[in-house]
């Protein structure tokens, strides 16, 4: 069995298809917001990249860094930091410039009773943002939550497909959307809204909390039965490689894995691993927040990782005494309060 930091390192490795890419774009990356569950090692999958490319180009992340740890920690990899509160404007435009944007700043957890600041994350800043680097690619991130809910075997939402965000998270997921929209046809920015439903890595997703539910003998609520899910690996190499896929009108792109996956089948795979009978409760009703990523597999081929080396690359992860981000993702929530 490897250890953690094998594991780790052998996942996150960049694959030969994000190398040949990186080579061909030009100029550095900003990660705005880096500081979440995916910038991280958003950035550092950057720099390993353009190293492999043999190319110099400068990987910049950009977040408050309330915990300094964090900053250190890209900084060791090759990231250059900057602090900075992207709704104080002053910090804002005093930013550097650069060819390519990842926009992965927002706030979800919070919302019911702080609905403003969601508000002013998601759907403000958006323009704040698209107007300082109008010259740039930028490539946004979005959310799932900004489609209906459809029938499980419906074959998940398609880009074409109409939003129709429950809650106000989702409601200010669209309008960061829409802003993004708007100034690319404005300013004929380059845009790419990178609609992602579910990164899953080792420490967070789904996927470990179905695990965690299992190994801890907690109830697992069938009412959403079915979810999309893609490595966290995957989704960051989508995400930099989407670099040269922006558009404008901007182009939206729904990511996630290919399966629309039973929340029971995961549920009873991690029973095998460790030996526990999973507890399920309520009736699945039918319908659920699904994906269809057709299109992003037409682009960029289908995720390396698949859905059985996820579970057994967890199962692994817990039976280690991996530690965990603690962030859950409320997959479950069908009424759009976060």
């Amino acid at each position: 069995m490897k250890s953690l930091t094998q594991l780790e390192n052998d996942l996150l490795a960049p694959s030969n298809a994000l190398i040949e890419d990186m080579a061909n774009i030009q100029g550095d990356i900003i990660l705005l917001g880096i500081g979440g569950k995916m910038g991280p090692s958003m950035g550092k999958l950057a720099v390993q990249a353009a190293q492999a490319a043999g190319i110099n180009k400068r990987i910049i992340g950009i977040s408050r860094f309330s915990d300094p740890k964090a900053k250190a920690q890209l900084e060791a990899n090759g990231v250059e930091t900057i602090s900075c509160d992207l709704l104080n404007d002053a910090e804002l435009q005093a930013l550097p410039d650069a060819p390519n944007v990842i926009y992965l700043a927002g706030n979800k957890f919070g919302t019911t009773g702080n609905e403003s600041f969601t508000w002013a994350m998601n759907a403000y800043l958006p323009g704040r943002v698209a107007e300082k680097y109008k010259n740039s690619n930028i490539v946004a991130f979005s959310s799932g939550n900004v489609l209906p809910f459809v029938p499980v075997t419906s074959g998940g939402a398609s880009e074409e497909t109409a939003p129709d965000p429950l809650g106000e998270y989702a409601q200010s997921c669209l309008g960061r959307e829409r802003i993004f929209e708007y100034f690319s046809k404005k300013n004929q920015t380059p845009t790419l809204i990178y609609r992602l439903n579910y990164a899953v890595d080792f420490r967070y997703g789904v996927v470990m909390e179905i695990a965690k539910s299992v190994r801890d003998g907690k109830a697992i609520d069938l009412r959403t039965e079915n979810v999309n899910v893609i490595w966290q690996g995957d989704a960051n190499e989508i995400a930099i490689r989407s670099l040269l896929h922006c558009e404008t009108p901007a182009k939206i792109l729904n990511v996630t894995g290919p399966e629309i996956l039973s929340t029971r089948w995961l549920a009873n795979q991690f029973g095998l691993k460790f030996g526990k009978e999973p507890v399920f409760v309520n009736e699945p009703t039918g319908t659920a927040l699904l994906n269809n990523a057709s299109e992003c597999h037409r682009i960029f081929g289908y995720p390396r990782v698949t859905i059985r080396e996820i579970i057994d690359i967890t199962a692994t992860w817990m039976l280690q005494g991996g530690e965990e981000f603690g962030k859950a993702t409320h997959f479950q929530e069908r009424g759009g309060k976060f």
